[in-house]
Parts: structure tokens; C-alpha cells; sequence
């Protein structure tokens, strides 16, 4: 892909308000997009997140009124619920490190080294401290997918306009240690929404770049 394709991405994607409910995306694209967050980068590699894609039209439509009453939820092709995982524990970090020596075929006994760092920086830390580490590694995974939406010309709407615990509790999370952080709506804009129209307002790269030498 070359670099106006790039950007020319970037400049069409804005936050949709309206999407046309009558267009769906594609079983390759949704494929890519899913791809785009299971291979975010995460600290570690540990991946302390979870993406909830609500298909049942119901469930949406209970997410709807606490979700401020935003249409997105409920007319958009694809909605995800970004989850965070609350604590950090010694079974995760286990877990982890049994997938890495199932990938790369590596002795379980060659990662300890790795499982002590990250049990001494992850599971005895304070838990706010990890509970803002997790959330802030969700929003990575976001990123990642506004992106890869942009690059497929796929309309994406990030969105933390909900009421965390209402969610929470609708999807039957509570006690499960994870919890939801933010939202995505993927679909089409619909011919309608004349936000798609207004130019991009964004500082100029002078006022938020700046080179140390």
C-alpha cells in the first residue's frame, strides 16, 4: 500500500454517527479486522483484554438506553465491547507462557526467567495500578482496529459514551474479572449523516510534533 493510500485513509475515516443499517461487512473483511486486534501489541505479550462482538439484536438494543441512547449500537454491522481484565494473577501469566512454548516450541523450564518478571511486575502490584495498565493496553488493541477499518474503508466509531457497570451487567460480567472499557461501532455511513461531510479539524503537526536532538 503505498503512502497516499495511507492517507487518504486517514482522512476519510471520521467517528460516524449515522450508519446504514442495510449494509453489512463482508466475512473477509471482518476476518481482517478481527485479525487486526488479536495480533495488537500488548506489554509483555500478555494481552489482558478481551472483544465481546454482540451479534444478538436484542442484547443490543438493552445496551442502547445506556449507552445515551446513541443509534450506533444498535444500527452498525459489527459492535465490539472492549474488555480489560481487573486483577492480574499467577494463572494468567501461566497461561501465557504455556502458549509461547506451544508457539515457538520452547521448554516450559527456559521461561521462568520471564514468568518471575512478570509475576513480580504484574500480579504482586497494586491492583489500581494494574486495572489502568489493563485499560490503557485495550485502547492499543482499538487503535489497531480504527486502522485496519480506515485501510478497508470500513466506518468505525469509538466509543465510551456507556455506562460501564450497566454493561457490565447486561453481558453478565459481573464477577467474572473482566470489565468493559469502551466500544466500537464498524459498518457504513449512512448517506444521511453529514458529519461525514465536514473537514477534519486537527492541530497543525508543528503544535503536536516535536523533535529532541
Amino acid at each position: 500500500m503505498t503512502h497516499a493510500k495511507i492517507q487518504e485513509a486517514l482522512e476519510w475515516r471520521y467517528a460516524t454517527k449515522k450508519f446504514d443499517s442495510t449494509k453489512k461487512i463482508s466475512a473477509q473483511d471482518w476476518k481482517t479486522l478481527t485479525d487486526s486486534l488479536t495480533l495488537a501489541p500488548s506489554s509483555y505479550g500478555i494481552q489482558p483484554w478481551k472483544f465481546l462482538v454482540i451479534e444478538n439484536p436484542a442484547v443490543r438494543e438493552q445496551l442502547k438506553p445506556v449507552s445515551w441512547g446513541q443509534t450506533q449500537v444498535t444500527d452498525a454491522s459489527h459492535y465490539v465491547v472492549f474488555l480489560y481484565k481487573e486483577t492480574m494473577d499467577e494463572a494468567f501469566v501461566q497461561k501465557y507462557i504455556n502458549r509461547i512454548a506451544e508457539v515457538r516450541g520452547a521448554p516450559l523450564e527456559a521461561l521462568d526467567g520471564y514468568k518471575e518478571m512478570m509475576v513480580n511486575n504484574l500480579v504482586k502490584a497494586p491492583e489500581e495500578k494494574i486495572r489502568v495498565w489493563s485499560q490503557r493496553q485495550a485502547y492499543i488493541a482499538m487503535g489497531f482496529l480504527l486502522e485496519t477499518a480506515a485501510l478497508l474503508k470500513i466506518d468505525a466509531t469509538p466509543m465510551e459514551g456507556f455506562d460501564p457497570a450497566a454493561y457490565d451487567k447486561i453481558l453478565g460480567l459481573e464477577g467474572t474479572g473482566w470489565k468493559s472499557v469502551a466500544t466500537v461501532a464498524l459498518g457504513y455511513r449512512h448517506s444521511e449523516d453529514s458529519y461525514q461531510n465536514l473537514k477534519k479539524v486537527r492541530f497543525a503537526d508543528e503544535a503536536l510534533i516535536e523533535y529532541v536532538k
